[in-house]
């Protein structure tokens, strides 16, 4: 049997299962296994026509042929594989956004990447690093799932690595976290353009994230003249329960024009909190409460009565990011200066902000 184009029938000569290699496209195209070479080693440019070039990869199409990585790999002194080590990825409603914006930009560039979650273990984390290393990944990403400063894994200086999330303690590393404190001041001004001046912000812990968030919020607010009274600032935790307790503190026996008007929260979950006690106290939000959340966590943000109007943490762009970051590194060789890239928080419009009530 003829085959279209010139080419014979080398592909019947495959046994099953047999990977075919690149000396069967060579024979397939009628070229020299050099010229196939230089087609998937990116050097064809200038020593093969493109009509010669376009022969070799219909012979490859046919035939099935993909290069071999790890012959590739040798050769480039590469592994094309990546490693992520991550905290507590199993348990965190992010995790999946960050893994999924890493994967996708390491497979555009021809790279696998290799994740085990330390679950928190400092131990563990060494022994991951170590075990990555010994695999000759071509470069590790360091994931925190929540913003943190953290102790830099042994080990994690002998080869490309980035941080992702968290910020070293010893600023010896690149990371790629989001811009908490300009996230901060878009909630504000998504309350200050409703015309809200009676706010208050509900949540928070001892972290960065927290006082980051905060002053930002501030920062908004005191460029128009605004002033947050302390008993309006409740640091109550990241849970629903905190947003229930501390709205009840603010809200409950209030007047209607004394009470604040809108509601900045630590994250989505206390923010549901907050809804919870506007609607026992009967305070109709957003008529007589707007509230603004943070993270647009999956499966909560949008499925709140209303749906919350929140500030997105850039969980998939961070993954990009760090991705990209740490690949640039392992094609040119040098180690990207130990800075922080800060990453935009973008405001996601739903129902739960509204104008200011008149009264």
């Amino acid at each position: 049997m003829r085959a279209a184009g010139g080419m014979g029938g080398t592909e019947e000569k495959q046994g099953k299962g047999t990977r075919p290699t690149s000396k069967d496209v060579a024979r397939l195209a009628g070229v020299s296994h050099t010229a196939v070479s230089f087609v998937f080693n990116g050097r064809a440019e200038g020593n093969l026509s493109p009509a010669t070039q376009e022969r070799i990869r219909q012979a490859a199409a046919r035939l099935g042929y993909r290069p071999d990585p790890v012959a590739r790999g040798l050769r480039r002194r590469r592994t094309a594989v990546i490693g992520l080590v991550t905290d507590e990825i199993a348990s965190s409603p992010f995790a999946g956004r960050l893994l999924r914006g890493a994967m996708e930009t390491a497979w555009d560039s021809e790279h696998l990447v290799l994740t085990i979650d330390s679950g928190g273990d400092l131990a563990k984390e060494d022994a991951a690093v170590a075990e990555l290393l010994d695999r000759r990944v071509d470069g590790i990403i360091y994931a925190a799932m929540s913003l943190r400063r953290v102790r830099v894994p042994e080990g994690l200086h002998r080869t490309h690595s980035v941080l992702a999330n968290c910020v070293p303690e010893d600023d010896s590393l690149p990371a790629v976290i989001p811009a908490e404190r300009a996230g901060g001041r878009t909630a504000a001004r998504l309350l200050l353009d409703e015309g809200h001046r009676r706010v208050a912000m509900i949540g928070g812990q001892d972290d960065i994230a927290s006082a980051e968030r905060l002053r930002g919020f501030r920062d908004a607010l005191r460029a128009e003249g605004i002033t947050v009274p302390k008993d309006h600032v409740l640091r109550t935790g990241g849970e629903i329960s905190g947003g229930y307790e501390g709205a009840l503190r603010i809200l409950e026996g209030a007047s209607p024009d004394q009470r604040p008007t809108g509601v900045f929260c630590y994250n989505d979950r206390v923010a549901a909190g907050v809804l919870h006690a506007a609607t026992r106290l009967g305070i109709a939000v957003p008529e007589q409460l707007s509230v603004v959340g943070y993270d647009d966590q999956e499966h909560m943000a949008a499925h709140l009565t209303p749906a919350l109007t929140t500030v997105a943490l850039p969980h998939r762009a961070m993954g990009e990011a760090a991705a990209r970051l740490l690949l640039d590194s392992i094609d040119t060789g040098r180690t990207p200066p130990a800075t922080v890239r800060r990453l935009a928080c973008p405001v996601i419009s739903r129902a739960s902000v509204g104008p200011a009530p008149s009264r």
